[in-house]
């Protein structure tokens, strides 16, 4: 079973999230950071190739054995799909073709979201923006793994299936957390992903389509991509909740891994969140950030301090701003 976690409880704060006050600062010093703000016209291009290459790759592999088809599901495909899932997460900012054409952005993502197997693009929307208004927040923060969650997986062997089952998780907790009225919206990309699938199916066979919903499964769990999902906000330094990942990932993943900078601008597409840290360095150099989206996976599973337990709350909406007092460290978590 392994050790037991040492946490038996969230970590409870009664200040705002950093993001909101370092935003002010960072456009009062320099306003040029303004300029980098818009969309992305590189990301409907983008969006388009992976679904070919999704296509093809389904179609070559259409009569291969079920072992074959996990690998390149976990090793491929699986990572074609998750790098999907942050272009989708990309659009819910409405970064593909700007504020201005909220239904554009809105049909790429259902397009995308084509080559997952489950209808997934509005429903992240709609969760994911008050993830980023009320950060932490004991009810309307749902990216926060839910209580139930924190006291099962309290040991090694649990938190390792645990991660293995994140992408249910992650699917699940939302809708039972804080369930809201289906949209229009909802039900397109329902009636889209289900017509694809059957089309698919009948096409291509079910090994295709398993091949790509398994693939999307196998590479959002156990997967070194799917680090990012630990790394942005599981607390690996005490006060500190939302954590950079500078590696070499962040080229099939959107930039995902500037995540300070990106919470500080989510207006800003992340193929320009680089030069956000390069201009502003003085507000993100002294924060810890990872190295390895590996290494945390790895941290996550054996080290008994962390935990889902190991997440920043607030119990009210609003409050005051700030780093929690902490500028001036220069540690770094890996």
């Amino acid at each position: 079973m392994g050790q037991r976690v040492s946490r038996q409880d969230f970590e409870w704060v009664y200040s705002e999230e950093p993001h909101k006050t370092r935003r002010k600062l960072i456009l009062a010093k320099y306003p040029e950071i303004k300029e980098l703000m818009g969309s992305d016209h590189r990301l409907k291009y983008a969006v388009v190739m992976m679904v070919i290459v999704q296509l093809i790759s389904a179609y070559l592999l259409r009569n291969a054995s079920v072992l074959t088809l996990l690998f390149f599901g976990y090793a491929w495909g699986g990572v074609i799909n998750h790098s999907m899932t942050l272009a989708i997460h990309e659009i819910s900012h409405n970064l593909a073709f700007g504020p201005s054409r909220p239904l554009a952005n809105r049909a790429l993502a259902i397009f995308g979201n084509l080559i997952l197997g489950i209808p997934y693009a509005v429903v992240f929307k709609k969760y994911h923006l008050e993830h980023h208004k009320y950060q932490g927040d004991d009810e309307l923060d749902v990216d926060i793994p839910s209580r139930l969650e924190a006291r099962f997986f309290t040991r090694t062997s649990t938190k390792l299936l645990w991660i293995v089952l994140q992408p249910v998780f992650y699917t699940i907790r939302p809708l039972m957390l804080r369930p809201k009225p289906l949209t229009m919206l909802e039900f397109y990309n329902f009636f889209a992903q289900l017509c694809f699938d059957v089309v698919l199916y009948y096409t291509m066979g079910w090994r295709a389509l398993l091949y790509l919903s398994g693939g999307t499964f196998l590479a959002m769990g156990l997967h070194p991509v799917a680090g990012h999902f630990i790394s942005e906000h599981y607390m690996f330094k005490k006060g500190y909740e939302t954590y950079s990942y500078y590696g070499f990932l962040n080229c099939i993943t959107f930039n995902v891994g500037y995540h300070n900078e990106h919470h500080d601008f989510p207006n800003i597409p992340g193929s320009k969140l680089p030069q956000v840290k390069k201009i502003a360095p003085e507000f993100y150099d002294h924060l810890p950030c990872h190295t390895s989206w590996i290494h945390v996976i790895w941290d996550f599973i054996f080290n008994p301090e962390i935990s889902p337990y190991s997440r920043i709350k607030r119990r009210a909406v609003n409050g005051a701003a700030g780093d929690h007092g902490q500028s001036g460290v220069q540690e770094k978590a890996h």
